[in-house]
């Protein structure tokens, strides 16, 4: 017979302790974050060769030791900064052209392609500036500068600029193929002029407007390139 009292409370086993490693793990996440985040803003405010691991160190307010620990040198952070956003602007720009592609068929446009080229990266800039502002910036030194610049645009964002290549050919079948890579030599320059944000529009329409006022930008933006990229196409073609 047993002894149990069927009437005694059954007790529920103890909650488990979460093990150590686990907890490691998330102190290591949370500190690898917190020096890519404050790298991100200081390589957004002086640009990659204006930084040392000091400043990461001195503005995240841990040693150099800490730096060294997580990452081998300023390139390894730079890169883990580009890993980590690039490849959400990547597919999220992708996806909008894909979409637009998939909604419009044979009916695409110049400006209907620019929109969807850009606006992804527009939208992240107005709904979530703290998140993108500096990244932006990051992007539009890259894409200035030769060499190590030119080498981070190539490694994440040709799939975008092939896709939209591929979208202007179907918006313009009568372009020559050279102009449109000019176009888009243009409006990539346009695009991360933007990104920029470097405040010397408000100075000179005495604040009437303001190079944070990406609402404005996504509003303009793509119909003011659409006019150019049709008129050096038609110029092309008038002179062949």
């Amino acid at each position: 017979m047993s002894t149990t009292d069927p009437a005694a409370p059954t007790q529920a086993p103890a909650p488990k302790r979460p093990r150590a490693r686990n907890h490691k793990a998330r102190v290591r996440e949370a500190s690898i974050e917190r020096i890519l985040d404050a790298a991100e803003q200081l390589f957004a405010e002086y640009g990659y060769h204006g930084v040392t691991l000091k400043d990461v160190a001195a503005r995240v307010g841990v040693s150099s030791t800490l730096i060294h620990y997580h990452f081998n040198g300023k390139e390894s952070i730079y890169e883990a900064i580009w890993a980590r956003k690039a490849p959400i602007s990547v597919h999220n720009r992708l996806e909008a052209m894909r979409l637009y592609a998939e909604k419009v068929g044979d009916a695409i446009t110049v400006e209907g392609a620019l929109h969807a080229w850009i606006d992804a990266d527009l939208n992240v800039q107005i709904e979530d500036p703290a998140q993108w502002a500096a990244f932006g910036k990051i992007a539009a030194q890259a894409n200035s500068a030769a060499g190590w610049g030119a080498e981070k645009m190539t490694n994440y964002f040709n799939p975008v600029v092939l896709a939209l290549i591929d979208l202007l050919k179907k918006a313009m079948p009568d372009c020559d193929e050279q102009t449109i890579f000019w176009a888009y030599h243009f409006v990539s320059g346009a695009m991360t002029h933007n990104m920029s944000r470097t405040g010397r529009l408000d100075e000179l329409s005495h604040g009437l407007c303001s190079s944070d006022d990406f609402v404005s930008i996504k509003r303009h933006m793509a119909t003011f390139m659409a006019a150019g990229i049709q008129a050096i196409c038609k110029g092309s073609a008038d002179e062949g």
